[in-house]
């Protein structure tokens, strides 16, 4: 192709149809060759930007996690220390010392829980008992009203 516009070079300086369709063929190719690079250029950055993304993600999970566990840790340290502070200054009431006292009330309170539930129990039984004498007075009356209209004296 190029030998051919040389040649027209050489006869003529003027552009002739042949000539024009010979260039504008070169141009395209010229311009689909760099479209092409231009496409796989961008492709290969936007795998390349995918793969940066993915490594990013897991950084940012461990970056969490580590950051959840580190103030886990900062949580507890500071726990400790004020646990310390307050048993040697013996103003505050620490937390095992809330949980010792929490026991030894239960402990305590066991026998009025268990009377106090058992009387509940009993209450309970009393009522469906008399309740049951009374249905039964009840029902023997209506039987007796009834045999009395029935059997006239």
């Amino acid at each position: 192709m190029d030998g051919i516009v040389e040649n027209l070079k050489d006869k003529s300086e003027i552009w002739s149809v042949q000539a024009y369709i010979i260039h504008n063929e070169a141009m395209r190719a010229a311009s689909q060759r760099f479209n092409d690079e231009r496409d796989r250029r961008y492709a290969e950055v936007n795998v390349e930007k995918e793969k940066a993304l993915k490594i990013k993600e897991t950084a940012d999970l461990a970056a969490l996690s580590l950051a959840r566990e580190s103030q886990v840790y900062k949580d507890q340290q500071a726990d400790i220390m004020r646990e310390k502070n307050l048993a040697a200054s013996g103003i505050y009431a620490t937390n095992a010392d809330l949980a010792a006292v929490v026991d030894k009330m239960e402990k305590a309170l066991k026998p009025l829980t268990e009377f106090i539930n058992a009387q509940q129990g009993a209450a309970k039984g009393n009522d469906i008992t008399w309740g049951k004498i009374f249905g039964s007075v009840a029902a023997m009356a209506a039987i007796f009203g009834i045999i009395m209209k029935l059997n006239v004296f």
